[in-house]
């Protein structure tokens, strides 16, 4: 079951497990508590999430000159003919009433004085790429740092939630797992304590992934350190099915700077006006869709990186030094700091960019309700596949998401409670471990994986690049393989399996799909092909016999 470690008899038992601490897990946490005990598992410290980094805003229906029909119709034109039309319905019908309950809970999105209502205040709604209309809600350019804040307090208050930071998921247990008899079921995770290098046994009736995306699964990314596609690897381990992953969404626009590491530029600020140029100076996104900068994601980053192939240039430039100095520094503080603090001033200067890896669109197949196809294990947000996104995650819609998938999941679970773990977790073993002695086989086969998928499993792709990518990783995964058995297991080779399933996902997913949609833009099939509309790429680990 894995490596003899001091301690490793440990034991802890809940009503709910929830694997990270983003808006999805946090949310899903407080209406789990009002059914039980909670144990929330986070590998750094709780505001360590994707959410926390989200800077644009939460999509949904607010203003009078908007209708969930118009949300409906651009989500499903984002999408490029892979979403589930019903998913995305219900979905985006039900925001309004969550981001009230985010209001109710003390979350501060920026407002402004009615016009229509003298003496009152409206939300302050942006627009972003491929909305129709001014419909996202923010927090200047924090709005994910909000949210966490909001929900953190809420959760600090909760004696029913247990949090343990600085803890990392190693594998989930299951009844086959286990060998036991009768139908499959999740009953818990394997559980590393970073200080301790102990791992526990969590158990609980219902098992809740809320791990977020897999972007340090390439070179770039727009994401934080801990994004390294854990509950897509865990729960393809144990049996569940994983969809789509080949839509991997590129965000055009993230700093391109030296000392610049992982910050994203947001949408809001193409949304608010801002022009994208070449080193020329010119404007070139006309010449790729009508919509110009305002076009969906896969649009803009397949065009920056055509521009810069054309060119040989590094980077392109986001260029907002036609709007009012204090126009800039009011809606977007953090940005503006961020770029100064790197001699950058974006009020008078354009900003450096390129495209990074951002955002999952597929992940672990789940149902209307999270559940996923292992009973006991439910899946919310980014680490889910529900149908919403289809080939391209139309922005600002993935926390609106997290949100009512968390709120469905913790009311499926009211109405129809998990029953108790009775079966006892045995402890985490291996008869022969020792402590690694080439930590640089670690970091070199992270940065291949990381290489290999940037180069060959980017935002274009060729069949020829794909198998030398499928090809490079099967032998990493058998050295991977090979040294985790042998050596005791640490946070990083936790980690750097995970990458290497999730690689492995991404490009199996892109080989069973000939054809160019959404995310997924394949030379040697540039054409979408009908016969896969509304056709998901669909994985599912083989059982051992």
């Amino acid at each position: 079951m894995g490596n003899a470690m001091p301690g490793a008899d440990c034991i802890r038992a809940f009503d709910f497990l929830v694997l990270g601490t983003g808006m999805a897990g946090l949310s899903f946490a407080l209406r789990a508590a009002r059914l039980g005990t909670v144990a929330i598992v986070t590998k750094k410290n709780r505001a360590d999430s994707n959410t926390n980094w989200a800077q644009g805003g939460i999509a949904s229906v607010w203003a009078a000159d908007d209708s969930v029909e118009l949300h409906v119709r651009d989500t499903l034109d984002a999408g490029a003919g892979l979403c589930c039309e019903e998913v995305v319905r219900s979905i985006l019908s039900e925001g309004p009433a969550r981001i009230r309950e985010l209001i109710e809970l003390g979350t501060r999105f920026d407002a402004h004085a009615d016009p229509a209502n003298p003496g009152a205040m409206a939300l302050d709604l942006t627009r972003e790429g491929g909305h129709s209309r001014r419909r996202v809600l923010h927090a200047k350019d924090a709005t994910g740092a909000e949210i966490e804040r909001a929900l953190l307090k809420a959760i600090a208050a909760e004696p029913r939630i247990h949090v343990f930071e600085n803890h990392v998921a190693v594998d989930l247990v299951t009844r086959r797992k286990l060998g036991l008899p009768g139908a499959d079921r999740c009953l818990g995770a394997y559980v590393l304590d970073r200080a301790t290098q102990a791992v526990c046994a969590f158990s609980a009736g219902a098992v809740v992934l809320a791990t977020g995306g897999c972007g340090k699964v390439y070179l770039y990314t727009t994401n934080p350190d801990i994004a390294t596609g854990d509950g897509v690897a865990m729960a393809y381990r144990a049996g569940a099915g994983v969809a789509n992953m080949e839509f991997i969404q590129f965000h055009p626009t993230c700093l391109f700077h030296p000392r610049a590491k992982s910050f994203l530029i947001s949408e809001a600020v193409r949304g608010e006006g801002a022009m994208l140029r070449g080193a020329d100076g010119a404007r070139f996104m006309e010449r790729y869709d009508p919509r110009a900068e305002l076009a969906p994601r896969d649009i803009v980053a397949r065009a920056i990186d055509s521009e810069m192939k054309r060119t040989g240039a590094d980077c392109v430039f986001l260029d907002i030094t036609h709007k009012p100095a204090r126009f800039i520094m009011d809606h977007f503080p953090n940005i503006y700091a961020r770029c100064l603090g790197h001699g950058i001033d974006m009020t008078k200067e354009p900003v450096p960019v390129v495209p990074a890896a951002h955002y999952q669109c597929g992940g672990v197949i789940v149902d209307r309700e999270g559940r996923t196809e292992i009973d006991g294990l439910l899946a919310i947000g980014e680490v889910a596949c529900t149908g919403l996104h289809g080939a391209n995650r139309l922005a600002s819609n993935s926390l609106l998401e997290a949100l009512v998938c968390a709120h469905r999941a913790a009311d499926h679970l009211a109405a129809n409670p998990p029953p108790p773990v009775e079966t006892s977790i045995p402890p985490w073993r291996t008869g022969h471990a020792t402590d690694p002695d080439e930590l640089v086989v670690v970091s070199h086969n992270w940065d291949e994986i990381r290489r290999t998928m940037w180069d060959y499993v980017g935002i274009v792709r060729t069949d020829k690049r794909l198998r030398r990518a499928e090809k490079r990783l099967g032998n990493l995964q058998e050295e991977i393989r090979e040294y985790y058995w042998n050596f005791r297991i640490t946070s990083d080779l936790v980690e750097l399996r995970n990458i290497a399933t999730v690689a492995e996902l991404i490009v199996g997913c892109a080989l069973q799909r000939p054809e160019s949609r959404g995310l997924h833009y394949n030379l040697d099939h540039p054409a979408a092909d009908e016969r896969w509309a509304q056709r998901d790429s669909v994985l599912r680990r083989a059982p051992r016999s």
